[in-house]
């Protein structure tokens, strides 16, 4: 068995690191409750954005755009298209969170497989790192931290990704990202970020399509709220994924706590054996040598 100061030591940094990861699951709820709110209040303002696209549709019987799919075509994110295809990968900058980081690695794998000519753009460090060092065509001068998403940072994205759809680079952008739904049950998923369908924008707001006159054109004005969207799409995206890391962080910052606590509960009873057997290795050689005096004063 270890001596009592091994135990010690050992108690003293199990104590230590179960300081830092109760601090990081801390921190890691305050961040979760923050993008939360941010999300929810710029949600209303793109979800309205989506109904004023769909007033346009209803005013426009056909659609010739570079951002949506050819009159024709089936909404399908298979819809075989000529050309490079894109892929937004949004992954965390740091580990520590479970298999967040591993979940969208291997989505997004999954589906570059299936095209030969790809280029990836990767938000995050942790994906950045795994991408470029496993061969992948990494677009190295697109960096953008995963921590703290904002609109103004969704934006530029979208004006360099979406930019260059827009230029003719790629014939699709798929978006690969963790959803965090009710924070039980987060799961990777990719989407088709361009081109859109109009399916997409089906849901008409009452009778208000008729209420509103565009100029220059309904075309000029859509093109111009879709980028909007898109942005939108985009900040969405980022929110969420930003939330399940930080979600999965808890839990493996929780299961690192409850594991401490068991290696404390441990090691402390491997400290009471230890000091009790030197308690009765100390009696025992105060009784052996009061027994050996005795016997010496004896046959005196």
């Amino acid at each position: 068995m270890a001596g009592i100061k091994e135990i010690k030591n050992k108690i003293e940094s199990v104590s230590e690191i179960q300081k830092i990861t109760n601090a990081m699951y801390l921190v890691a709820s305050v961040k979760l409750r923050r993008a939360r709110e941010a999300l929810n209040n710029t949600k209303p303002y793109f979800d309205a954005l989506k109904g004023e696209i769909s007033v346009m549709f209803s005013n426009i019987e056909h659609v010739e755009s570079v951002n949506f799919l050819p009159e024709g075509v089936t909404e399908d994110n298979d819809t075989p298209l000529p050309g490079k295809y894109a892929y937004l990968i949004i992954t965390a900058d740091k580990g520590l969170c479970g298999e967040y980081n591993h979940r969208v690695i291997r989505e997004a794998e999954k589906l570059i497989k299936e095209h030969d000519d790809n280029l990836i753009f990767v938000v995050g460090e942790n994906g950045r790192a795994y991408f470029s060092s496993h061969g992948y065509p990494v677009d190295e001068n697109f960096k953008y931290t995963a921590q703290n998403p904002t609109v103004d940072r969704a934006r530029m994205i979208c004006d360099e990704v979406a930019g260059r759809f827009e230029a003719g680079e790629f014939s699709k952008i798929y978006l690969v990202y963790t959803e965090f739904g009710n924070g039980m049950n987060s799961k990777c998923i990719s989407k088709r970020l361009l081109p859109l369908h109009r399916a997409h924008f089906n849901e008409l707001p009452g009778e208000s399509e008729n209420m509103f006159e565009f100029v220059p054109s309904v075309e000029k004005v859509l093109e111009n709220v879709i980028r909007n969207y898109v942005v939108g799409y985009v900040y969405s995206a980022l929110v969420e994924s930003y939330c399940s890391e930080q979600n999965a962080r808890m839990s493996a910052m929780n299961s690192a706590n409850n594991n401490a606590a068991e290696m404390l509960e441990t090691l402390r009873l491997q400290h009471n054996h230890a000091r009790q057997d030197e308690i009765t290795q100390e009696i025992t050689e105060i009784s052996s040598g009061a027994n050996a005096l005795k016997v010496s004063s004896d046959k005196r």
